[in-house]
């Protein structure tokens, strides 16, 4: 596919999705590498518009430079914002109690803070990046496991194995200072990248993993 024909699937595809306007979104592609450039009305908006480009056969990696630009009369104080997210997050079960720290600063959130999972980690950020007046989410949230790491590559192989979508042995996995990952290889598509990352953050014990997997 060239990349005139892959530009205009993903245009296609933008005006196919209802979650987001992309008549202000720029699209260039260069050898199936897509860059995103203009601005939506939310962060969420945003998120949207690169999922959709993610969607699309044939997209090999993403640069995006999509701002969001909240209409003036919808903008939200930085306090206003910094209350919510942390009412929501008190409101997650899945996120423990007083783990996540919240700061707020021209409607870009930022979180720090220590849990011990992954899926925990990342239901705090999206708790926190559909809030209106959010322009951005930084997630400096730490893991610290409190399970033994012992094993890990098998486990992940096992899991990555259990997925059907998923073509096991073209993935390498590496492990690094025992509970570190390193995962390298190909994969056809995007899906397949994320599923094969939650295959290695869903082992006991993971606290870092570093995604190097290219799309055929």
């Amino acid at each position: 596919m060239n990349d005139n024909q892959l530009r205009q699937n993903v245009i296609d595809e933008f005006e196919f999705d209802p979650r987001f306007c992309g008549e202000h979104i720029g699209v260039a592609v260069e050898k199936n590498v897509v860059t995103l450039t203009g601005h939506v009305e939310s962060y969420a908006e945003k998120l949207a518009a690169i999922a959709a480009a993610q969607r699309v056969k044939g997209v090999k990696a993403i640069a995006e430079e999509i701002e969001v630009r909240y209409p003036f009369q919808k903008k939200t104080e930085d306090d206003q914002i910094a209350k919510r997210a942390i009412d929501i997050l008190n409101w997650d079960v899945m996120i423990p109690e007083d783990s996540v720290k919240v700061l707020v600063r021209d409607g870009w959130v930022t979180l720090s803070g220590e849990v011990n999972w992954q899926y925990q980690r990342k239901a705090a950020e999206d708790d926190v990046r559909k809030l209106s007046g959010v322009r951005g989410v930084t997630n400096q949230i730490a893991i610290r496991s409190r399970v033994d790491a012992s094993n890990v590559k098998g486990k992940i192989e096992a899991a990555l194995k259990r997925h059907a979508e998923l073509e096991a042995n073209a993935i390498r996995i590496s492990v690094q200072q025992g509970n570190r990952i390193v995962l390298e290889g190909k994969v056809d598509n995007w899906e397949e990248r994320v599923a094969a990352e939650n295959a290695a953050w869903s082992a006991p014990g993971v606290e870092w993993v570093e995604d190097l997997l290219t799309i055929r």
